[in-house]
């Protein structure tokens, strides 16, 4: 069994920044990617920004340059750095990581509210 457990999250200000962790724990596990989604009120859960095993990242047009993805693998920990936050950034953020043969797990989610 794998467990992911977020932290961050919270109340900010428009322009405001917050960070985001995820750290995964378990038996043993390969991470294929590992990334960020969230989910507003009354739509579906996206994509925010993913990161593959080789070092790769993709991010959401709204967040791109603003947003940013990151990992400490010899912790199994995925961070997301969110900078010039608006309210359209307002969401429940999920991390998730994707396994090589055990499949894809979730975090439990963290709640973000961009307000003035």
């Amino acid at each position: 069994q794998v467990q992911l457990v977020e932290s961050g999250g919270g109340l900010v200000q428009p322009g405001g920044s917050l960070s985001l962790s995820c750290a995964a724990s378990g038996s043993s596990f390969v991470v294929k990617t590992m990334g960020w989604y969230r989910q507003a009120p009354g739509n579906q859960r996206e994509l925010v920004a993913r990161l593959t095993n080789t070092g790769g990242t993709n991010y959401a047009d709204s967040v791109k340059g603003r947003f940013t993805i990151s990992r400490d693998s010899a912790k199994n920990t995925v961070y997301l750095q969110m900078n010039s936050l608006t309210p359209e950034d307002t969401a429940v953020y999920y991390c998730n990581f994707d396994l090589f043969f055990r499949g894809s797990f979730w975090g439990q989610g963290t709640q973000v509210t961009v307000s003035s």
